[in-house]
C-alpha cells in the first residue's frame, strides 16, 4: 500500500526491467484516513497506453461526508504505474497487491534438454 497526502501526492510502483517474469499490481481499496477534511479528494493511475504515450485515468473522488471508501474488486494494472492524488489533500490510502509470474517461454527453455524417449 502507499498513502497520497498534500506533501506527497505521488507514487510510482515499478520492477526491475531484467526480470523474466510479468507482474500484476491490482489495486483493492482507496480510502480516506484520519485528519481528511471534507473535500473531493480525486486519486488518478498514470500509466503508458500501447503508444508508449501517457495517460491519467482517475479510479476515486473520495469525500468524507458521502464516500470515504472505495473498492476496486482487485483492478489489475501493468506496472510501472503511479498514483496521483490530482485534487484534494488527503491522507489517502490506497491498498492492493503485487504477483509475480513466471512467463511461459521460461518454463520451455528447461525442457530443452530433454531427450525424445523422456
Amino acid at each position: 500500500g502507499c498513502e497520497l497526502t498534500a506533501s506527497t501526492k505521488s507514487y510510482t510502483f515499478q520492477v526491475e526491467e531484467e526480470d523474466d517474469s510479468d507482474h500484476i499490481l491490482a489495486l483493492s481499496v482507496v480510502c480516506l484516513m484520519d485528519g481528511a477534511k471534507d473535500e473531493c479528494n480525486v486519486v488518478e493511475v498514470v500509466g503508458r497506453n500501447h503508444e508508449n504515450q501517457e495517460i491519467a485515468v482517475p479510479v476515486a473522488n473520495l469525500k468524507l461526508s458521502c464516500q470515504p471508501l472505495l473498492s476496486l474488486d482487485n483492478f489489475k494494472l501493468q506496472p510501472p504505474v503511479t498514483f496521483r492524488l490530482a485534487a484534494g489533500s488527503g491522507p489517502v490510502h490506497l491498498a492492493g497487491w503485487h504477483r509475480t509470474v513466471p512467463r511461459e517461454d521460461t518454463f520451455f527453455e528447461e525442457d530443452d534438454d530433454l531427450s525424445d524417449e523422456e
